[in-house]
């Protein structure tokens, strides 16, 4: 084997039937992405957590969830919301403890209007945190208690440091920040913020989880790896700075693109 980084991949339970070898030849690292959907957390998250462990038999990798995010942000001012929000990730984090999870993913909710807005109303960014931490202080109990880690996903983030300071500003070892590739990209070419290899240099060792997919700058595209502008010599010679070992999971819109993406990758030489 060589000491290039190995590849996982973000998929749902219909999908990982199909690239079960795949996940299975290497101990690649894998994030299942039902738990998104708010009709399974409310009807059968028992069944499908049944299945996922009968499917994940055999799997040797780090393994989590993408936590519940349609519908709701992590820093609502309205109380009531705030209670929704609590229960869906509370039910993410019964999700992941039950395949055996180790991460789940949670959305920045920081926006391009922030950036540019934040600064307008005294005690802003205090509020926006305020917010988070109303929302999100129970599942970083129960995060800490089943060993899972909540990593924070930019979405619209502009400026990389905003959600590592929220991270931070928890001051506990379940809460670390992900980057996605694509979504980095779009805010650099769309938004002005900076490159994605300065997404990884900001984070440093907080970088725990990483969303690989391709993109063109305008949009959210979920490319196949090596189909659009994303220069992945820069990306992974700063991730191979890192001692934190984040999971380099390849989330892309066809997962038909998952073998592929790691044959241009590995055809590069920087992953397998």
């Amino acid at each position: 084997m060589t000491d290039l980084p190995i590849l996982g991949a973000a998929l749902e339970l219909k999908s990982l039937e199909q690239h079960r070898d795949l996940m299975l030849e290497l101990p690649r690292d894998l994030e299942l992405q039902d738990f998104v959907h708010v009709e399974l957390l409310t009807t059968d998250l028992e069944g499908v957590v049944a299945k996922a462990r009968r499917l994940l038999d055999g799997h040797e990798g780090r393994r989590g969830i993408h936590g519940p995010f349609m519908g709701f942000t992590m820093d609502s001012p309205d109380p009531e919301i705030r209670e929704v929000v609590k229960k869906r990730l509370m039910q993410g984090l019964l999700a992941c403890e039950g395949i055996g999870g180790t991460h789940m993913v949670v959305h920045s909710p920081y926006t391009t209007w922030d950036a540019n807005n934040l600064e307008h109303h005294d005690q802003a960014r205090e509020r926006k945190i305020e917010y988070c931490h109303l929302t999100m202080a129970d599942a970083v109990r129960r995060a800490e208690d089943i060993g899972c880690t909540l990593v924070i996903e930019n979405i619209e983030d502009k400026d990389p440091r905003d959600r590592l300071i929220l991270a931070d500003s928890f001051n506990s070892d379940a809460v670390a920040v992900s980057l996605d590739t694509g979504h980095a990209h779009y805010a650099h070419g769309s938004t002005g913020a900076p490159p994605v290899d300065y997404f990884v240099k900001l984070a440093g060792n907080r970088l725990q989880h990483v969303h690989l997919q391709d993109a063109d700058g305008h949009a959210d595209r979920h490319w196949t790896l090596g189909e659009g502008t994303i220069r992945w010599h820069s990306v992974f010679a700063a991730l191979a700075k890192l001692t934190s070992r984040p999971r380099l999971i390849i989330e892309l819109d066809d997962p038909a693109g998952i073998p592929q993406s790691i044959a241009n990758m590995k055809a590069l030489g920087l992953a397998q």
